[in-house]
C-alpha cells in the first residue's frame, strides 16, 4: 500500500475537485462561475497522473534490507507518512462539502463607508417591483444623488443577519473571484419579523431613505419591507463585485 500513497492522495484530490466541479454546482460555494473549465482540467489532470504514478509504481521494484537479524526490510518511495494527513481535507471535500459562507463570514466584516463615489446613477426599469442585487441596492441607496430608489418597489433576495440588539438585515456576500476576497452587502429590513439567522428569503418592500448621500448614517440602507418569503438557498450564493 506504501508503494501507492502518493497516487491515491492524487486521486482523492481530483476526484474531490471533479466532485464539486463537473458533477455539481457545489464549487459555486467558493469561486466564480468563470473558473469552473480550470477546476475540471486541474481535477482530470490529477486523476491522470495518479493513473501514471500508480502504474510506475507497480512496475518498480520495492529494495529489500536486511537489519543484520534475518529480516528484511522494504524501502518504497512513499514518502513521509505525514503526507497521509493531506487525505482529510481531500476526503472531507469529496464526501462532506463545506457549505456557503454566511452571516458568520458577514458580521466579521467591518462596514467601510465613505462618501466617495456619490453621483448620479442610470434609472431603474419601469414596472414593480424590481428585482436588485444586494450589491446594487445598497449602493444606489447610499450613493444615489439621483434618490432613483424613491418611490420604487424593490425585491431583495439574501440571507438572514442580526445585530445584538434584535436589527436585522438581508444580506449577501459579493465575490471578485473566490469566497476569500467575500466582502458584504445588506439591507436592515423593517416592518416584518425576522426569520432565523442564516435563512434565505426573499425580501419585497421600498428603500427608507436615512441621511445624506455618502454619509455614514446612509449605511446600512433599509427596506420597509411589505412581505417576505422564505427561499432556497441559490446554487451560487454570492453576487458578483
Amino acid at each position: 500500500m506504501r508503494r501507492y500513497g502518493p497516487a491515491v492522495l492524487l486521486a482523492l484530490v481530483g476526484a474531490a475537485i471533479l466532485r464539486v466541479s463537473l458533477l455539481s454546482e457545489l464549487y459555486l460555494r467558493y469561486v466564480q462561475a468563470g473558473l469552473r473549465p480550470y477546476l475540471v482540467v486541474s481535477g482530470a489532470a490529477l486523476v491522470l497522473l495518479a493513473v501514471a504514478v500508480a502504474v510506475v509504481a507497480r512496475g518498480t521494484a520495492v529494495p529489500q534490507t536486511d537489519d543484520g537479524h534475518g529480516h528484511s526490510h522494504s524501502h518504497g518511495p512513499a514518502g513521509p507518512r505525514v503526507a497521509w494527513l493531506l487525505t482529510l481535507p481531500a476526503l472531507a471535500l469529496l464526501l462532506f462539502p463545506p457549505p456557503a459562507l454566511g452571516s458568520y463570514s458577514a458580521e466579521r466584516e467591518a462596514a467601510r463607508r465613505a462618501a466617495q463615489g456619490v453621483g448620479t446613477f442610470p434609472a431603474l426599469p419601469s414596472g414593480n417591483p424590481v428585482d436588485l442585487a444586494l450589491g446594487e441596492f445598497g449602493s444606489r441607496a447610499v450613493y444615489d444623488s439621483g434618490r432613483s430608489l424613491k418611490g420604487r418597489t424593490v425585491r431583495l433576495t439574501g440571507f438572514v443577519t442580526r445585530d445584538g440588539d434584535g436589527t436585522w438585515y438581508v444580506t449577501r456576500l459579493l465575490v471578485s473571484c473566490c469566497a476569500a476576497d467575500a466582502t458584504t452587502a445588506k439591507a436592515e429590513v423593517r416592518g416584518v419579523e425576522a426569520p432565523p439567522v442564516d435563512t434565505w428569503v426573499t425580501v419585497t418592500g421600498t428603500w427608507h431613505p436615512e441621511g445624506e448621500p455618502g454619509s455614514a448614517e446612509a449605511w446600512p440602507p433599509v427596506v420597509d419591507a411589505t412581505s417576505l418569503r422564505r427561499v432556497r438557498q441559490p446554487d451560487n450564493p454570492y453576487e458578483k463585485r
